[in-house]
């Protein structure tokens, strides 16, 4: 099996009903798990009821990202998936906002932890992670094995690297806050759903999926915007969307 399952797509928190950023890769049986905020541990356990996925990254520690990781290091803790050490890719913020949540456990004893940025290599996948512009840090991921490459945002403003990140990708998540007056901060921390669409030319990428969409924003209109710039497939990111996922 091959496929992309959306946990969530919210930016700042859930909507009723949604789940802010998350998303399970799963490949020839090997389960990845990217950014798991607001919500998005219960969808996670409705795909892989006993928490048994092989790793987890987080691109950054704002907790529409990584609030529900713990969540899984509880069920890893205590729970039927106890016993192996989970791999965690992410950025130093993130480890030290969960240690605040369990001060008394120590992490090590449910995740083996690797930090981002950086490269290594994870299941089947050779990951890519890059700094990328927001208000804490954060790392843009690729992750690309043979004949498939996908990357994700994460959350960032307008640079150069998301062309580099996104390379000819097969599918280019992007954030697409469009969160009003965004456009006028005099640091860019966040996109708009029209900058996702030219972003995702930019890097020639195959299909686009926009997410972490404001709460309460028009995401038929955020993908009419991105179709300005962006001529190849949009998707936008709904919880427990299923995409099917096939090495070129």
């Amino acid at each position: 099996m091959r496929q992309l399952t959306v946990l969530g797509g919210c930016g700042a928190y859930p909507e009723p009903g949604r789940a802010c950023s998350g998303f399970l890769l799963e490949w020839d049986g090997f389960r990845l798990v990217l950014d798991l905020g607001y919500a998005t541990l219960p969808r996670l356990l409705a795909h892989c009821p006993d928490a048994a996925v092989d790793a987890v990254v987080i691109t950054h520690e704002h907790p529409d990202h990584c609030i529900d990781l713990h969540g899984l290091f509880r069920i890893h803790l205590y729970g039927p998936a106890r016993g192996r050490r989970l791999p965690l890719y992410c950025t130093p913020g993130v480890p030290s906002r969960l240690a605040a949540l369990e001060p008394d456990v120590d992490l090590d004893k449910v995740f083996d932890i690797h930090r981002l940025p950086g490269s290594h290599q994870v299941g089947p996948f050779t990951l890519s992670g890059v700094l990328l512009p927001h208000y804490v840090p954060n790392v843009g991921i690729r992750l690309e094995t043979s004949g498939f490459a996908l990357a994700y945002t994460g959350d960032t403003g307008p640079h150069q690297r998301l062309a580099e990140l996104g390379k000819d990708v097969d599918l280019f998540i992007i954030e697409a806050t469009d969160r009003a007056g965004e456009t006028q901060q005099p640091q860019r921390n966040l996109l708009t759903s029209s900058e996702a669409g030219q972003w995702a030319a930019r890097a020639g990428a195959r299909r686009l999926m926009l997410t972490h969409f404001w709460p309460g924003n028009d995401r038929k209109a955020a993908v009419e915007s991105t179709r300005i710039g962006f001529d190849g497939e949009v998707l936008t990111a709904e919880e427990d969307l299923v995409i099917p996922l096939d090495a070129t």
